[in-house]
């Protein structure tokens, strides 16, 4: 498994953490007129800075299209970091280890496997291949079945 982004992205994730912030009423009525019920629990399972990740990734897609589905998408992306109840710090380490292709303790796995922990949390709520197949494979290349416009949209959304 390749490291979960560059070097300059992992740079920007981690200062951008630090000053991460809850969603606003106004954004958690947003993203409560988009997710399931259990899309919803496990959104909300997640710390606030990967709240706030997500919505800054929603946010960019929804500039360029108005696909429910993309946001979807786009907010949910990264919910199997929440159980490798790690922070900041934790996740430099894994990030750093995995760069390095050093060995890593079961938790920091569990924050590199996210994608494949995330989708196989959404497929096991219902939802929407397209929405498991980004979360299992946004930092690999696009699986059949997501379109080529789509998945570009929302890689590119990420790795601002």
């Amino acid at each position: 498994m390749r490291a979960p982004g560059s070097l300059p992205h992992l740079v920007r994730r981690f200062f951008g953490s630090l000053r991460s912030r809850p969603p606003s009423p106004e954004e958690q009525r947003a993203i409560a007129g988009v997710l399931t019920p259990g899309e919803l629990r496990v959104f909300w399972e997640q710390p606030a800075m990967d709240q706030r990740h997500a919505l800054t990734v929603a946010a960019r897609v929804a500039a360029h299209s108005d696909d429910p589905l993309l946001a979807r998408c786009a907010l949910l992306h990264d919910v199997g970091k929440r159980r490798s109840h790690t922070g900041v710090p934790g996740r430099s380490i894994a990030s750093g280890l995995a760069l390095l292709h050093l060995p890593v303790t079961p938790r920091l796995r569990a924050y590199l496997d996210h994608g494949r922990l995330g989708a196989a949390d959404l497929a096991a709520l219902g939802s929407h291949p397209t929405v498991v197949a980004f979360a299992e494979h946004h930092h690999h290349v696009r699986p059949p079945g997501v379109s080529a416009p789509a998945w570009d949209l929302l890689s590119a959304a990420d790795d601002e």
